[in-house]
């Protein structure tokens, strides 16, 4: 078996570590307890791995999956955004606290940004459009479903 080691800002993370972040990413309120039987690894050692990855960036957060439908936000989309300069989406801090925006991504090609979005309806997308369009066109692509909502990080 070959063992892989990635080095991210002075930390390593090994096989073991891989087997605790697969552990954590399918549910992330497991117990040290739990966790230490799934890798076979004692409770403190469990501890301090979790804590050396956190410290170190590997481990960003904890985080509920919501649903956005079920939560009231049946829209999603991605919106494609074309501006550069200082009226750019990117350069805009107060644009991560609309609530519609749930990412904010800095791409390469013909745009220079996507947004991944919902809105509770189809009157309040067209809002979001109209605000959006200060900054540049948008141009919208509708998320009709998500086969693959979320895909756990793997070891390279």
């Amino acid at each position: 078996m070959v063992k892989c080691a990635l080095r991210t800002e002075g930390a390593i993370v090994d096989e073991t570590d891989w087997e605790l972040l697969r552990e954590l990413q399918d549910n992330a309120r497991l117990s040290l307890k739990e966790l230490s039987r799934r890798i076979h690894l004692s409770a403190p050692a469990v501890a301090d791995r979790v804590r050396k990855m956190e410290e170190s960036g590997v481990i960003t957060g904890y985080h509920a999956t919501v649903d956005p439908v079920q939560a009231g936000w049946p829209v999603s989309a991605f919106i494609r955004m074309s501006c550069y300069g200082s009226r750019c989406v990117l350069r805009d801090p107060e644009l991560a606290a609309w609530p519609e925006v749930r990412e904010i991504h800095r791409v390469t090609g013909d745009v220079c940004s996507i947004l991944r979005i919902v809105a509770v309806s189809m009157v309040a997308f067209e809002d979001l459009i109209d605000r959006l369009a200060v900054y540049g066109p948008p141009s919208s692509t509708m998320i009709l479903s998500t086969p693959l909502p979320g895909h756990p990080l793997t070891a390279p």
